[in-house]
């Protein structure tokens, strides 16, 4: 089964992130390897919503374009996005399906109701992976 790899600090950023963006939704981009199955995330960038909304984020072609260089400019690979759901539980949006199409990586959901992260992947269809903390 996919897995993705956290430290508590690394959730305690996501966390401080999110906080601070409320009542909108935060995003952030993950980098890090793979080791089989499992995906590590060994940086996180964190990004504006510039759609600044509670309901759907945008991270600005800017910031898309940073993380690019970023990533060309390591030995890391941008294995996941993350973002908040302020306001409801953590599991895809149709807004976010839709983007899953397209952005082939790991959706990390953090919902500020149950204070609780879960990742998913698109395939033929959404499936939720397993979220490890280290």
């Amino acid at each position: 089964m996919q897995s993705l790899t956290l430290t508590k600090s690394q959730k305690q950023i996501l966390v401080n992130h999110s906080t601070s963006q409320k009542p909108n939704e935060s995003c952030a981009i993950l980098f890090g390897k793979e080791i089989g199955q499992n995906r590590l995330v060994q940086k996180i960038f964190l990004t504006d919503n510039i759609e600044k909304s509670s309901v759907n984020f945008t991270i600005s072609a800017e910031q898309i374009l940073e993380a690019y260089r970023m990533e060309k400019e390591s030995s890391m690979k941008i294995i996941g996005i993350f973002h908040s759901h302020p306001d409801s539980m953590a599991f895809p949006s149709d807004t976010d399906k839709k983007f899953m199409e397209i952005n082939p990586v790991i959706w990390l959901i953090y919902s500020g109701i149950s204070k609780e992260f879960r990742g998913f992947v698109l395939n033929s269809q959404i499936k939720e992976i397993q979220v490890k903390t280290e």
